[in-house]
């Protein structure tokens, strides 16, 4: 294997991280606002803005699935075990001990298997409960008629708010590992660059220079 430089983070997918993480962090904040655990907007506002971000963070998502689908980038979230558990273990132990990361970032896998066991149970499972509840809230005039609505509606707040919480907690843990390992800026700057270190095969640093030199440095 050989290590080089080499463009893994399209415009797009930078585009498309940051968008959301602005959207996300968006809101959480109107949320916290919402539900009275600060008042540095109004509720009449946090409410409108909460709407729209979500509406703009939906739209998103929709066109991030199409782009993933469309480009053969799904498979990048693959869920694997190879590999799995000397990262687990690294994480729950060996980056108190100073140990080295066990995996390094392949051409055609740039997610180690536990941020792609991760980031899935986002997109699969966090991510449409949070989308679902959300839209089944703010259409509640649509459906208000049905046997039992108000405790529908109060299980979809429910199931809302844990998403929320659960997908800060995921927000909380991504900022708590990028100080850990190499610097900030370092683990920072590919998602601003697009390029990182990747370990390349004979046959893919062959094919990268013959086809796709310009992705290299």
């Amino acid at each position: 294997m050989t290590t080089r430089t080499l463009m893994i983070y399209s415009r797009f997918e930078r585009f498309w991280h940051w968008a959301q993480m602005t959207l996300i962090f968006a809101l959480l904040f109107t949320g916290f606002a919402i539900h009275g655990l600060h008042e540095m907007v109004d509720f009449h506002t946090a409410v409108n803005v909460h709407t729209w971000s979500a509406i703009a963070l939906i739209a998103l998502w929709l066109f991030a699935i199409f782009w993933h689908l469309t480009t053969g980038n799904w498979r990048h979230y693959m869920p694997t075990t190879n590999g799995l558990w000397p990262v687990a273990r690294f994480y729950a132990y060996g980056i108190f001990k100073g140990e080295h990361h066990p995996y390094r970032k392949a051409y055609w896998r740039k997610h180690n298997p536990l941020q792609a066991l991760a980031y899935l149970a986002l997109k699969l499972a966090l991510f449409p409960a949070v989308w679902i509840s959300g839209l089944a809230y703010l259409s509640f005039n649509l459906w208000e008629g049905i046997p039992n609505a108000a405790g529908w509606l109060g299980a979809a707040a429910i199931i809302h708010t844990l998403s929320a919480f659960a997908i800060l907690a995921f927000v909380i843990a991504h900022v708590y590992l990028l100080t850990t390992g190499h610097s900030f800026r370092e683990h920072v700057k590919p998602m601003l660059t697009g390029y990182d270190e990747v370990d390349l095969t004979p046959a893919e640093e062959a094919y990268l220079e013959e086809d796709e030199a310009a992705k290299m440095k």
